[in-house]
């Protein structure tokens, strides 16, 4: 993003956090919410958590040096007797909810699901010169985004399986494939834009107006 830790960036109002801090504690589904943070973001986080008015019980735990470390230490500090962890972006701040709702009741049947989009634009390799050598099928490929949703018995599995054989991943679904575990792709056919740069920012702030 350029522009310092873009979870804190002002936005509609709120820092992109806040936001997507107010949904899930919105969310009928959802029990409790983990934050996984740094220390010295603390303090903030304490302070937006009065400025949302945050309902549902809340915790903050240390992350870890890869993303995927994070993810554990998030998920071990869920409530024990937790069914469903539902895995968020913090930059997602516009996740639909009915989708996430269908996400949740997909993985209590199927133990794992995930939000995604189907690709439309035409996809092509290149040769790592900017030279295009070809193209590529898009038929059954899918954007996936977040949350990602799981039985926690799965994900504590995956995850584990992950850091016992020294694998790294980028997704939490990633961690279910190392395990054989399926997981159920549902498609959101609402926006649900990730804050990556400043060109995303606009049009994220444009969906939170509305």
């Amino acid at each position: 993003m350029g522009r310092g830790d873009k979870m804190f960036l002002d936005i509609a109002g709120l820092p992109l956090l806040g936001h997507t801090w107010r949904r899930f504690d919105l969310f009928t589904e959802a029990d409790e919410i983990i934050l996984v943070t740094r220390d010295d973001t603390r303090p903030l986080l304490e302070d937006l958590a009065k400025r949302i008015d945050a309902q549902k019980p809340w915790q903050l735990v240390a992350g870890g040096v890869e993303r995927q470390d994070s993810v554990w230490n998030g998920v071990n500090a869920t409530a024990a007797e937790s069914e469903i962890i539902a895995i968020q972006d913090g930059a997602r701040p516009c996740t639909p909810l009915a989708a996430t709702q269908l996400a949740v009741v997909t993985a209590r049947e199927m133990g794992a699901a995930v939000l995604a989009r189907r690709l439309a634009d035409t996809l092509k390799r290149g040769d790592g010169e900017g030279q295009i050598v070809g193209t590529v099928d898009r038929e059954n490929l899918w954007a996936v985004q977040t949350p990602q949703v799981f039985r926690r018995e799965i994900i504590l599995a995956a995850l584990a399986k992950v850091r016992d054989e020294g694998l790294s991943i980028t997704d939490d679904t990633a961690a279910c494939e190392a395990l054989g575990q399926a997981v159920k792709l549902v498609e959101c056919d609402q926006p649900n834009p990730k804050a990556t740069t400043p060109a995303d920012l606009p049009y994220i702030e444009s969906l939170l107006a509305e």
